[in-house]
């Protein structure tokens, strides 16, 4: 089967560590690069994350900054569930790899308007790269198979009641992507809280004794411990990771056509996911959105990206 083309957005972050181990060694699966944005921590911060998971797991892709603030609001992290280092519970070798010195909306707009095929763009942290990159260069949108990004919610938010935090850190990012015409596939919490890391998905994974492996276990056992002090949960949401599953198994979701709009009002709802899912207003529908999961089959994709890695 001819591999997909990838081009991960991320703010690494202990789940999209693990997004990023699932598409580095997968034959299923192009990684193309990862730009990276300030979300769940600073961007010098995830930016860093982001070399050293690349560096460790031997992933050899091009790593670009991208935009270290929110087109509008202040930078926002979450470094309760992260930590200060946005990726707190592991000890990486000395760094080695540097940057790619294109910026990150530089990178994406040159890879795409050079893209002899269409990309699949993931995000898993605030859209901000890839709105800018839509501002700027609207020709990118002919080589781009569709955008599938965690953030939102149709039901509830994790950050205030109406809003998830991906969505809240820049709401207008999201507003010119849900409008930009593309596809929109929004993995939400909906789902992704049904995938809780467990203590027994732990053991199950550290079982495996590999570098990769070994990596798991310590990133969600600090991340377990976090979330716990945050939100008195026994497992972690293993939010990002859902992504890049879907795209090596589109069954793995059942996915929803409806109308989006993303909420600017400032307000107490700013930021939410308005979902139509009822199609109430009988508005375009714009997002398709995961309104269920496969779990075991989840945990089996998860299983299966760790045993690739040496």
């Amino acid at each position: 089967m001819k591999k997909r083309k990838v081009l991960l957005d991320c703010d690494p972050g202990h789940d999209d560590a693990i997004a990023i181990m699932l598409a580095g060694k997968n034959e299923l699966i192009d990684l193309i690069g990862i730009t990276v944005v300030s979300g769940n921590q600073t961007l010098e911060k995830t930016g860093r994350n982001a070399l050293n998971l690349c560096q460790y797991l031997d992933i050899d892709v091009p790593v670009c900054l991208g935009a270290d603030n929110p087109i509008i609001k202040d930078v926002e992290i979450c470094e309760a569930i992260h930590g200060e280092s946005g990726l707190d519970g592991f000890t990486f070798p000395k760094l080695t790899k540097t940057y790619d010195e294109r910026r990150g909306v530089d990178f994406i707009v040159d890879t795409l308007l050079n893209a002899e095929e269409p990309i699949d763009v993931v995000t898993t942290g605030p859209m901000t790269n890839l709105a800018l990159a839509l501002r700027v260069e609207p020709r990118i949108k002919k080589n781009i198979r569709q955008v599938t990004l965690m953030g939102g919610s149709y039901q509830f938010g994790n950050v205030t009641p109406a809003a998830e935090f991906n969505i809240l850190v820049d709401p207008e990012a999201a507003h010119i992507v849900f409008n930009s015409g593309l596809r929109i596939n929004m993995i939400g919490l909906d789902v992704t809280h049904m995938v809780k890391v467990l203590p027994s998905v732990v053991k199950r994974m550290e079982a495996i004794h590999n570098k990769a492996s070994k990596l798991f276990t310590k990133l969600m056992k600090v991340y377990n411990e976090n979330q716990y002090k945050v939100f008195e949960l026994e497992g972690g949401p293993l939010h990002d990771p859902v992504t890049i599953a879907y795209l090596l198994d589109e069954d793995l979701l059942e996915m929803k056509h409806v109308n989006c709009e993303i909420d600017l009002s400032k307000g107490s709802s700013y930021g939410r996911t308005n979902c139509d899912i009822f199609n109430y207003l009988g508005k375009p529908k714009n997002t398709y959105v995961a309104v269920d999961i496969d779990v075991e089959k989840f945990w089996d994709i998860v299983e299966d990206a760790i045993k690739k890695y040496d």
